[in-house]
């Protein structure tokens, strides 16, 4: 049997990718891994108040899941939900409101949709390497980034609000909720509110690899010899964890010590490993 082909976001004059399109993806699962693999998402968004044209960005917890099929993997289609205080100016704009959008159809037509809640970017970014080249020109970075667009409305079903509560808590830890006082109280649940972005559309960019010099200068012996190339690499560093002055606990929990460890070692070893990758050659 052949192997199945993975989904991805179809383009749009919205989310293609119109630089560097050798870095391009649009495979759900590439997008969505960074999402997840972010510490956290800057969610952006306009402001209907006319003395402020500037769109506002916000960086917020978010996770990339679905309650409808919450054994969808990071392959298929999923919401973004993200988490904020209930008074919070994006919680407020993301009340029930319906967005038109038009969009050119084929023969000069107009395809007109209507989408409920508050047009919103979702994005995040990876940084892997520096990478030094021959040439102030050609010096680059090895690099994941994500982009997302949505609607943006707040979750009032209680059972999916405790569920992506849960899902946003262990993005932060693998499997930090269950090792908490749970469940929230009555006052943290009203006070808290979960926004669910229906995604759709996304793109990403990945670049990996080393120096990529143009020929007229990888051909000039004495530059060859007298300036260093290759990458740096960057990765998150997630330490051994340090306990509070308050804490009482003596070991550290296995969820956390092997969360930081695992993060640190996984990071670090793709970092290393796109250094070598001639895909992009």
């Amino acid at each position: 049997m052949g192997r199945s082909r993975s989904l991805e976001y179809p383009k749009t004059p919205i989310n293609k990718v119109n630089r560097y399109n050798v870095r391009e993806t649009y495979d759900l699962e590439a997008i969505h891994s960074i999402i997840n693999e972010s510490t956290y998402v800057n969610v952006s968004f306009n402001t209907p108040d006319p003395s402020n044209p500037f769109p506002v960005t916000l960086p917020m917890l978010g996770v990339a899941a679905s309650f409808e099929h919450p054994s969808s993997s990071l392959g298929e289609p999923l919401d973004i939900y993200v988490h904020g205080y209930v008074s919070a100016r994006m919680m407020n704009l993301s009340r029930p409101t319906t967005t038109t959008t038009t969009t050119a159809a084929a023969e000069g037509a107009e395809h007109v949709e209507q989408h409920e809640g508050l047009p919103v970017t979702i994005s995040a970014t990876k940084v892997d390497g520096l990478v030094l080249s021959l040439t102030p020109y050609t010096h680059d970075i090895n690099y994941r980034s994500a982009t997302l667009y949505g609607y943006a409305t707040l979750v009032t079903n209680p059972s999916e609000k405790l569920w992506a509560m849960e899902a946003v808590t262990n993005s932060v830890v693998s499997d930090r909720w269950r090792h908490t006082r749970v469940p929230p109280v009555a006052a943290e649940m009203s006070s808290t509110s979960i926004l669910k972005v229906r995604i759709v559309g996304g793109s990403g960019k990945i670049r990996v690899g080393g120096p990529r010099d143009e020929k007229k200068d990888a051909d000039q012996a004495e530059l060859l010899d007298s300036i260093w190339t290759g990458v740096i690499p960057v990765y998150e560093h997630f330490a051994d964890p340090v306990p509070h002055r308050t804490n009482r606990i003596t070991n550290v929990p296995d969820h956390v010590a092997r969360y930081a460890r695992d993060t640190r070692e996984r990071n670090e070893r793709y970092a290393r490993e796109v250094i070598e990758d001639t895909s992009q050659d």
